[in-house]
């Protein structure tokens, strides 16, 4: 798949879509002081290379800030870790999953309504075949948030 460099105005649309990713080619182009059609060009263009893979919704700031967020270090047996992102993909409150290093195989975010959603939640992952392990931090607060 090649994969070129990004423009100031690749950049510059990839900027507007996360802000707004329904935003109307037409709108994006206003936006951007372009053609509608090289909207839509480098749209196809930006998709067929992976550079977006997705349009997602994001909540809106009450909906975030009366949640409950917490990092589930998740432990797996040995071959089951595609049966348990598949199984921890269909949890909608599930925000980020990623490998990582050190004491667990995966570090998950989860948001959850309410304290007993999140007890929930956390039986949920906990018997998912495949788990052998969890641990969780609930978030108290964030002191720098760049998402």
């Amino acid at each position: 798949m090649p994969h070129t460099s990004l423009d100031a105005l690749d950049r510059g649309l990839i900027a507007a879509l996360q802000t707004h990713a329904r935003e109307s080619t037409a709108g994006l182009a206003r936006q951007l002081g372009v053609a509608r059609t090289t909207v839509i060009a480098r749209l196809a263009r930006l998709e067929r290379e992976g550079v977006i893979v997705g349009y997602t919704v994001r909540l809106g700031r009450d909906t975030a800030e009366t949640a409950i967020d917490a990092y589930v270090g998740i432990t797996v047996a040995p071959k089951a870790g595609r049966a348990v992102e598949r199984a921890l993909s269909r949890m909608p409150e599930l925000r980020q999953l990623a490998t990582v290093s050190g004491e667990f195989d995966y570090l998950a975010l989860v948001r959850a309504e309410t304290t007993e959603r999140l007890d929930a939640l956390l039986d949920e992952i906990g018997a998912i075949d495949g788990v052998t392990r969890t641990h969780t931090s609930i978030v108290l607060g964030r002191r720098i948030d760049r998402t």
